[in-house]
């Protein structure tokens, strides 16, 4: 399905106060799109589109909690009236919980699962009403955890699970409907964003996030070629793709890396702040698209660039195999 370019659209981003949402709503409107920024936050969100109109671009500030239908809607209406409506709607909002299931609080369980899951059902279900009329694309963030369990992690991981099912199932609804939307299902793997310290944390340690770690501008590219070039799923970092694969491979010897996994999610330290913003923002977590991940951060995926662009990937490789075969070829004159 081919859609607008990025220049002619209007895209609406959830989550976009930090990490992913705020490098994709940035970069967005870097490319000239016009932006609705949405998150819980109405003085983040009113500082970081006057930073986007600084620079030139369109935004406007939309805060909703999208864990609850009428909030969204809202969102929805107050685009129609800046802008006539949107073209991409990216359902990016998300925290997580570190502890182990049984330790964790029902209310923090239920509040990770309403903006997590049903941020994204709310999200996907109010944009689809419209973009059924006039076209357009949906993108879900996911997580390679859609795929795969991580301890202490554990409902966070469910609820990527769900959004992957639910994403799936919409999908196959609307092409029988025969619509004109794309879905898409964005699955990163570990992303430096402020993620870590947002969360809500019921460990002895400072979180972490498992390496490797890739920069959240990463997903950024991957969610806006997206937006204009629709692919059914898109896995952000080669080593979630890789971890994936081995797990669907062996996956009783996938569950006995849990102590590794375990160990790879704690960092020194105690604890900065336990409560995170699992149930309210905090202000100091806004505005940042990186945080502060120790040790290496990877700048890109060759593994998602490939597959975002196959034939130039292809063309590479073939390029590369010439070359390889040309310096090998024994020269005339010389013995081989």
């Amino acid at each position: 399905m081919a859609q607008k370019s990025l220049a002619r659209q209007v895209v609406v981003v959830t989550g976009a106060s930090s990490g992913i949402g705020l490098a994709t709503a940035r970069m967005a409107a870097a490319r000239g799109a016009r932006v609705v920024l949405v998150a819980r936050s109405t003085e983040a969100l009113d500082r970081i589109a006057a930073g986007i109109v600084r620079e030139g671009g369109e935004a406007i500030a939309v805060a909703a909690d999208v864990g609850y239908r009428a909030e969204v809607e809202e969102v929805a209406a107050r685009t129609l009236v800046a802008f006539g409506g949107f073209d991409t709607w990216v359902n990016n909002a998300g925290l997580t919980i570190y502890g182990r299931l049984e330790d964790v609080d029902q209310e923090d369980h239920e509040r990770l699962l309403r903006t997590n899951f049903w941020g994204t059902v709310n999200g996907s279900l109010v944009a689809v009403a419209h973009l059924r009329k006039h076209g357009g694309t949906l993108i879900n963030v996911g997580s390679v955890a859609s795929d795969l369990a991580f301890p202490l992690q554990g409902m966070y991981s469910a609820s990527k699970h769900a959004v992957k099912g639910f994403t799936d199932a919409l999908r196959m609804e609307l092409r029988h409907d025969d619509a004109p939307v794309a879905v898409t299902l964005v699955k990163p793997t570990s992303i430096d964003t402020p993620l870590p310290r947002r969360a809500r944390n019921y460990m002895d340690r400072e979180p972490m996030l498992p390496p490797p770690v890739y920069r959240p501008e990463e997903v950024a590219e991957a969610i806006l070629f997206a937006a204009e070039h629709p692919r059914r799923d898109i896995v952000v970092g080669g080593a979630g793709k890789l971890f994936t694969a081995g797990k669907e491979f062996a996956p009783g010897a996938y569950d006995h890396l849990a102590g590794s996994i375990v160990a790879m999610q704690k960092r020194p330290g105690s604890p900065r702040r336990p409560e995170g913003a699992l149930h309210a923002p905090q202000a100091d977590d806004t505005g940042h698209v990186r945080g502060d991940q120790p040790g290496y951060v990877m700048r890109r995926s060759a593994y998602t660039r490939a597959s975002l662009h196959p034939v130039a990937a292809t063309s590479a490789a073939i390029g590369l195999g010439f070359a390889a075969a040309t310096l090998l070829r024994p020269r005339r004159g010389h013995r081989s």
